[in-house]
């Protein structure tokens, strides 16, 4: 094997690969006489068949493999002899041509391998790093409030004579149709409405005023343009509704006998849950918060050339996002005050910043022996298949014997685990902040981003 370098530019590599024939007819030689061991051909006694016969059969397959396997096994090992690191999969260049050539032994293998290698860097200090963590502390009237809204939403309601009015629950029946006929999703048997509650389609709701428990009537409403099924949307439609109860609406009362009505022990119990529950919102938050500047520093710190094949495939899964986003909404570049060219410059400094970033923190992985242990793929994997209520076992095997669909669930798991490694070693100080400043820091961060 000879190989040559015939490009050195930056990150740039290209290499040029020679195998002489005869190298190739000798494994071709070798694997004949294997071959010849095994091959049962009727009219020939086992091990008796000629290599010649053998060749004529089956020399063409089998000189495409050993060319397939040739490569491979080169290529892999001129990477190493050089101690590269590509940042993707070669490219293998071998024209169509001098394949046949080749296949038929009269060439020898002669290709070009072309890569992008991944930048070298040292890895900073992350004690210089400080970073300020706003710290939420949970009021107690913030748990009041919190239970009072689970309690406006667990009123309990008592039947009513008369008619009903806004905040009374109607039980119904019934049957929605465009154009006469009824539509998929259209009907319910026992549904419930609480007027005013906004539940329904706009319009619904306000012609059900006055109603009473036997009333038939028809509503008629459209549909809202941005109506998520898209086969409903913008159409008009009427519902034939049967009133079979109205409702008035009670007072709960916050005690332990409220909170027994939704599984719990006591009133003390369900604020602790709620109580728990802000701070988990908070603390999500405040990671959120906490991370972006981590990775603003880190973005501040490294400025290195980027592998372009890989900073390419980055910016396609951006640009891709982009242009479904516009066209579910029915925006231009114009509508965003802006041209597809600028955008395209914009969106190709956030994919920059990704690769970047991303390389960064494999390298810390990396030099740091970070792992994602096999329990916390389970649990990903768990928490995924959970995800699709009655499709579980499909989703569960679609994970197991797809490797690039674990690596997604695996990448996130273990970014957060890099960053963790991170924070540990830098100056993270508290400050006490209220909820409304932290939701402001972190819609900042969700506007830059």
């Amino acid at each position: 094997m000879q190989v040559t370098e015939t490009l050195a530019e930056g990150l740039k590599r290209e290499l040029k690969i020679d195998i002489p024939a005869g190298d190739l007819a000798a494994k071709l030689d070798a694997y004949m006489e294997d071959l010849k061991s095994k091959a049962q051909i009727k009219g020939f006694r086992p091990g008796k068949v000629p290599v010649a016969h053998l060749k004529k059969m089956y020399g063409r397959q089998a000189m495409a493999e050993i060319l397939s396997n040739t490569i491979q096994e080169t290529s892999q090992q001129a990477i190493e002899d050089r101690s590269e690191r590509p940042a993707l999969t070669p490219n293998i260049d071998l024209p169509d041509e001098e394949a046949e050539k080749i296949l038929a032994g009269d060439a020898d293998l002669s290709f070009t391998m072309s890569y992008d290698l991944l930048p070298d860097f040292e890895i900073m200090d992350f004690s210089k790093i400080s970073i300020e963590r706003p710290v939420v502390d949970v009021a107690d009237e913030e748990v009041d409030t919190q239970i009072a809204e689970i309690a406006k939403n667990n009123v309990p309601f008592e039947e009513k004579k008369g008619k009903a009015k806004e905040g009374d629950r109607v039980t119904m029946s019934y049957l929605g149709k465009i154009d006469g006929e009824p539509f998929e999703g259209g009907a319910d048997e026992n549904g419930q409405l609480v007027l005013g509650s906004g539940q329904f389609i706009p319009g619904f709701e306000d012609q059900l005023i006055g109603v009473k428990a036997g009333d038939e009537k028809v509503v008629e409403v459209t549909f809202p343009e941005e109506y998520p099924a898209a086969h409903l949307a913008g159409k008009a439609a009427t519902f034939d509704v049967v009133v079979k109860e109205v409702a008035a609406p009670g007072e709960a009362k916050i005690d332990d006998e409220f909170a027994k009505g939704l599984g719990l022990e006591t009133l003390d119990k369900l604020k602790e849950i709620v109580r728990s529950q802000i701070e988990s919102q908070f603390g999500a938050m405040t990671r959120q918060r906490v991370k972006r500047q981590l990775l603003d520093k880190l973005d501040e710190h490294y400025s290195f050339d980027l592998p372009e094949a890989l900073l390419n495939s980055e910016f396609d899964v951006v640009w891709n996002q982009v242009e479904e986003d516009m066209k579910r909404n029915g925006k231009t570049f114009e509508d965003e005050g802006t041209t597809e060219e600028a955008a395209k410059a914009d969106y190709r400094k956030i994919a920059e910043r990704r690769v970047r970033l991303g390389l960064v923190l494999s390298e810390v992985g990396e030099k740091n022996n970070i792992q994602v242990t096999d329990e916390e793929m389970q649990r990903a994997l768990y928490d995924r298949v959970r995800q699709f209520p009655g499709q579980e076992q499909q989703v569960f095997e679609f994970y197991k014997n797809n490797q690039q669909a674990l690596a997604s669930l695996r990448a996130p798991i273990y970014e957060e685990k890099v960053v963790d490694f991170m924070l540990e070693l830098a100056k993270v100080s508290d400050k006490k902040v209220t909820k409304e400043e932290l939701e402001k820091l972190v819609a900042e961060d969700e506007d830059e981003a």
